[in-house]
Order: structure tokens, then C-alpha cells, then sequence
């Protein structure tokens, strides 16, 4: 880890991942590990590499190829979004198709509701 006036150029990342549900806990585990706990969660559905699914139900055949995963933005400042990426890259891995994706974006300002901060202050 680099010192904290030199995590992400001193500006702000957001760190976005869409990963396996099942993949959730070991995730935060693995965020909290490097020091950034704040996250939000969401429940998506998509497709990539990872193979459609066939069913049957009641006789009619159907094609599953929409998967259900979770979206997990993480928003830093002080913290090394590559750092951030790679704890959520190696928690999210099982070395099959369909694991997910881990994307970091830069972030032009953020402010703070309650207290009115603006910039890596507000993070």
C-alpha cells in the first residue's frame, strides 16, 4: 500500500464489481481487509461469457441466459482503488465463467449531505 497523499493521485475512484452472489460475504471480508468498508450492494442481472441455462417448465422449454449477480460500488480516496480491485478480484475468483468484472472510474467531486464536505474530504 502506498501512503495516503498518494492513493489515486489524490483524487477520488470509484471501484465498481459485478460479481457471483455466493461471493458476497468473502467480498466485504476482503474490503474490510484493506481498510474500505463502505460499500453499496445491488442486485442485478446480466450476461457475459457465462453460459444461458435450459429448463422446462410444465412442458414448455425456456432459455435462463440473464444471471443473478451483485453489483458492489466502492467509492475512495485515501485508499488505492487498485488495491480496492484486487481484494475484490481475488475474493470474488473461483475460476469459472461468469466470476464477474471489477472496473475502477474516476470520480470528478463528491459532497458530503450532512456536513457539506466537498472532494476526498466527503469520502
Amino acid at each position: 500500500m502506498t501512503d495516503d497523499a498518494a492513493a489515486n493521485d489524490g483524487g477520488i475512484k470509484m471501484v465498481v464489481a459485478v460479481v457471483r452472489p455466493d461471493r458476497l460475504g468473502d467480498v466485504k471480508k476482503a474490503l474490510a481487509g484493506v481498510g474500505a468498508p463502505s460499500l453499496t450492494v445491488t442486485n442485478v442481472s446480466g450476461r457475459g461469457s457465462q453460459p444461458a441455462k435450459k429448463g422446462q417448465w410444465r412442458g414448455e422449454e425456456y432459455t435462463v441466459d440473464l444471471h443473478q449477480k451483485v453489483k458492489i460500488e466502492c467509492v475512495v480516496a485515501d485508499i488505492p482503488a487498485g488495491d480496492v480491485a484486487e481484494a475484490i478480484g481475488e475474493a470474488a475468483r473461483t475460476g469459472e465463467k461468469g466470476d464477474g468484472k471489477v472496473f475502477v472510474l474516476p470520480v470528478d467531486d463528491a459532497y458530503q449531505i450532512r456536513t457539506g464536505e466537498r472532494g476526498p474530504s466527503a469520502v
